[in-house]
C-alpha cells in the first residue's frame, strides 16, 4: 500500500548522523471534524551534551490535537533518532521538536515533554506547548502551561 507523499514507510531505513528535520513526513487526517489526542512516547531518545559531548537519555512524549495533517510515525522515529549525535541542551531539544512539528503539521494544539534520566544526580523534565493563536487551543495552552505538573 502506498500513501501519497510518504517515502520512509515501507522503504529501507536510513539513519541520519545529525539533526535532520527533513526526515519528518505528514499525511492527511481523515477525521478533521473531530478533536482527539494523538500521543507518541519515544523511550529511547538520546542526544549529546553540547559542552561535554556525553550522551543524554530521555523519554520524549508528544501529545497533539491534529487538524489537517498528522505526522507519520516512522518519519518521526527517524527524526527523533537524528538527535543521537546532535549537541543540544534538554530544553533546546524539546523546543526544537515542538517547533518542527508545528511547521510540519500546524496542529490545533501540541505539547512536548522530555523525561531525561538523571545526570550528576539531577533529572530535568522540560515541557513546551503551543495552541493555535486566536482559538480555544491558545487558551488551553496557557492553562495547561500554568497548571503543568511533573510527569512521573
Amino acid at each position: 500500500m502506498e500513501i501519497k507523499g510518504l517515502s520512509h514507510l515501507g522503504g529501507k531505513t536510513e539513519y541520519k548522523q545529525d539533526y535532520a528535520p527533513e526526515m519528518l513526513e505528514a499525511f492527511e487526517n481523515k477525521h478533521q471534524g473531530n478533536d482527539y489526542w494523538v500521543t507518541f512516547d519515544c523511550p529511547e531518545f538520546t542526544s549529546l551534551c553540547p559542552i561535554t559531548g556525553q550522551p543524554d537519555f530521555a523519554t520524549i512524549r508528544i501529545d497533539y490535537i491534529p487538524d489537517v495533517k498528522m505526522v507519520e510515525s516512522k518519519s518521526l522515529k527517524l527524526y527523533l533518532f537524528s538527535f543521537r549525535n546532535h549537541g543540544a541542551f534538554h530544553e533546546d531539544c524539546i523546543n526544537i521538536i515542538m517547533k518542527d512539528l508545528i511547521n510540519l503539521m500546524n496542529p490545533k494544539y501540541i505539547e512536548v515533554t522530555g523525561i531525561f534520566t538523571p545526570r550528576g544526580g539531577i533529572s530535568i523534565y522540560p515541557y513546551a506547548n503551543w495552541g493555535r493563536e486566536g482559538t480555544k487551543y491558545e487558551k488551553m495552552a496557557e492553562e495547561r502551561l500554568l497548571n503543568h505538573s511533573i510527569p512521573l
